[in-house]
């Protein structure tokens, strides 16, 4: 697996990976993924996020996809990160690797907090980022409703880089950022 920015060259695998998740992941993509001419935005890489993909090394499929987002106007310093892997992938270091990344990403950039939403319940996702350095910041109840009309929360974690960075230094993040 190799973690590649988005290009015009992905488009198709793109289209495939995004047709390909299931309903409750697409919720937090925020995105209209049923216009076509998303995913085509994104490869030419328009818009303010910065997008990278987690690419099959061998039939260069996509298996993730990571989103950073630098936010506007008073909250300049915060990037969203938004994180979704393919469901044949999961559980094999995906998206941690594309969460490592992200959080590399946001350090050479500059920005001094990361944020991220998860559905409280998704254990794994809590689990991945907290391990990261991202502790819980809010607890938005009932937020989102599944297309079965369930109500979920939503968890929003942050990760302060200054604060963290000798624990982004004990996963070996602060190597990544200096090299």
């Amino acid at each position: 697996m190799t973690i590649e920015a988005l290009e015009p060259g992905h488009l198709d695998a793109l289209r495939r990976f995004l047709e390909a998740l299931p309903e409750g992941d697409r919720t937090f993509i925020k995105e209209d993924l049923d216009d076509p001419a998303c995913a085509a935005a994104w490869v030419r890489g328009e818009g303010r996020a910065r997008r990278w993909a987690a690419v099959d090394e061998n039939d260069r499929e996509i298996l993730g996809v990571v989103f950073l987002a630098r936010l506007t106007g008073w909250s300049a310093h915060v990037g969203d990160i938004r994180l979704v892997v393919a469901e044949a992938a999961r559980g094999r270091g995906v998206g941690r690797a594309l969460a490592r990344h992200a959080v590399v990403q946001a350090a050479e950039a500059g920005l001094s907090k990361l944020v991220v939403e998860v559905v409280a319940e998704q254990e794994p996702a809590v689990r991945m980022f907290t391990d990261l350095g991202f502790q819980g910041e809010a607890l938005l109840g009932d937020h989102i409703r599944d297309h079965g009309g369930a109500l979920r929360d939503v968890l929003v974690l942050a990760h302060y880089m200054d604060d963290n960075w000798s624990a982004m230094e004990s996963v070996g993040l602060g190597e990544e950022v200096a090299g």
